[in-house]
């Protein structure tokens, strides 16, 4: 799969996920390692969800993994919080904010 494929897996994934009630500003990184490696982030704004393929400087936290371990967890096949603690998973920055990432997951 290529990065590009990636992207447009996770935007198909989330396009009808519901985040209106979300009242803050989250904004997140991906870094994919291995096969379609790249970077794109995921931001809630406005409560509007956008994925977009480029890095984001001012987010709130940075999640590293293949893309394997991502569309599990999307899928719901890995739990995150199962995948951060076996290792499959790196997480920088404001840890309180990324698991807000499972309200919409």
């Amino acid at each position: 799969m290529t990065y590009e494929e990636i992207v447009e897996k996770v935007r198909d994934v989330f396009k009808d996920a519901d985040v209106s009630k979300i009242d803050e500003h989250l904004a997140y990184q991906f870094n994919i390692q291995g096969e379609g490696e790249g970077a794109f982030y995921v931001e809630v704004k406005d409560g509007h969800l956008f994925i977009e393929p480029f890095e984001y400087f001012d987010r709130d936290a940075v999640f590293i993994c293949t893309a394997d371990v991502l569309f599990k967890m999307i899928s719901g096949k890995l739990d995150p919080v199962k995948a951060f603690t076996i290792g499959k998973l790196k997480v920088e920055g404001d840890l309180g904010k990324a698991l807000k990432l499972k309200e919409f997951m």
